[in-house]
């Protein structure tokens, strides 16, 4: 009789140490996915969501994007790139524009147009309704600096109303809209 509970003893110490081996082993797992998910949110992209309708009608309110913090590590932001970037009147807040002029660039705005250069941006994605009919500048871009906008030209807070921004100051590119899913798009 002694010999069956010695059996059935070994059979459950074997199954606990199963048990703690496989518990150990997924505790490991979710470490390294932790290490790994930070590593990537602080180096690598960032997922975002837009609050506002300064972009409409390219990016409407609560969408999700996901944000190429690597993309200006080896590169500059370009005329037309659709950027996240910090407040420059209060870093602690971000919002997404799209970047208009570069360094060394002069921008100026006359009856909503936008002039870079002396020569009129193409911006076919502005709709009528969104389109400001307001001055600004001329102006030239400072090295170092950007000169973005809101698609929502006569409803966005911009380099218009609070000037250039820094390059430091320019999270990363706007590289995916994935929320709502029947708009998802690629930038």
């Amino acid at each position: 009789m002694r010999l069956a509970i010695d059996d059935r003893s070994v059979a459950l110490m074997h199954r606990l140490n199963v048990w703690k081996d496989e518990a150990v082993a997924w505790v490991k797992t979710l470490a390294s996915a932790a290490v790994y998910a930070t590593l990537i949110v602080t180096f690598g992209f960032q997922v975002a969501r837009v609050e506002g309708q300064s972009m409409a009608p390219t990016l409407a309110d609560q969408d999700r994007l996901i944000v190429n913090k690597l993309a200006y590590r080896w590169g500059e932001p370009r005329r037309g790139d659709i950027v996240m970037l910090y407040y420059p009147l209060d870093p602690n807040k971000s919002f997404v524009k799209r970047v208009i002029a570069e360094e060394g660039d002069q921008v100026r705005v006359v009856d909503g147009d936008v002039f870079v250069n002396d020569v009129v941006m193409p911006d076919d994605f502005v709709p009528p309704e969104y389109r400001s009919h307001d001055d600004f500048g001329p102006s030239v871009v400072p090295e170092g600096y950007y000169f973005v906008m809101g698609d929502h030209r006569n409803n966005s807070s911009d380099s218009r109303h609070w000037g250039f921004v820094p390059k430091k100051y320019i999270i990363g590119r706007v590289q995916l809209r994935w929320w709502p899913i029947p708009t998802a798009h690629v930038f």
